[in-house]
């Protein structure tokens, strides 16, 4: 199968991207305690997720509770979580097609073209996921700035970007790239079976078009 390296870079950004994936959505970083003013001595650091809260206290180790009910949840909250949960669902079926759809697998045969449309499959799921991603982290950090900045809201219950946001970022381009190679290699297949297609139908007609007696 041609482009064989463009497949293999789709698949394993693709699965970088899967795991990214579900790291973002299990780490409890996505709103961290932010220290401000000019006291620089830390006694608790706050750390808040999908599912947990952390608090990492002064020479203690680190505390995490889950959240206790899910009707008392902030409908951002929920709404993220749901994203987040249909993302890696997403992800790792993405990523269970683009594998059936390899060049070693015999899932399809021999069938060239099926395993193409089976990559580029994989691969607009992988850009599926990437949105799904990107919806809750960005909507995340823009709640996150505009509190931070309010001046309604007290200094202690202010937060700052965590490194799970972070992380999502960094995942959803990664399944960008590796969703957007994959099309592009289910595109060029395509076109080159096209183009063998038609030269295939050329050579067809030439070898049974009839000689020219009267020439």
């Amino acid at each position: 199968m041609a482009f064989y390296p463009l497949q293999i870079a789709g698949l394993v950004l693709g699965f970088l991207g899967a795991v990214g994936t579900l790291a973002t959505t299990l780490l409890p970083q996505w709103r961290v305690s932010a220290f401000i003013g000019s006291n620089i001595i830390v006694f608790e650091r706050l750390w808040e997720g999908l599912w947990m809260n952390c608090v990492r206290q002064a020479k203690v180790r680190l505390q995490c509770k889950f959240y206790g009910s899910l009707l008392a949840l902030p409908p951002a909250l929920e709404a993220a979580r749901a994203l987040m949960c249909v993302a890696v669902a997403l992800s790792f079926i993405a990523l269970l097609v683009g594998i059936c759809g390899g060049k070693q697998i015999q899932c399809t045969g021999s069938n060239e073209r099926a395993k193409a449309y089976l990559l580029g499959t994989s691969g607009v799921l992988f850009i599926l996921t990437g949105i799904f991603v990107l919806i809750p982290v960005c909507w995340t950090a823009n709640i996150i700035i505009r509190d931070f900045y309010n001046p309604a809201i007290h200094v202690g219950q202010k937060r700052e970007l965590g490194a799970a946001l972070f992380l999502g970022w960094a995942s959803t381009a990664v399944l960008f790239i590796g969703g957007g190679l994959l099309c592009g290699f289910c595109c060029c297949n395509r076109r080159k079976g096209k183009r063998g297609s038609d030269f295939s139908q050329e050579i067809y007609e030439d070898d049974f078009k009839a000689p020219n007696l009267y020439s």
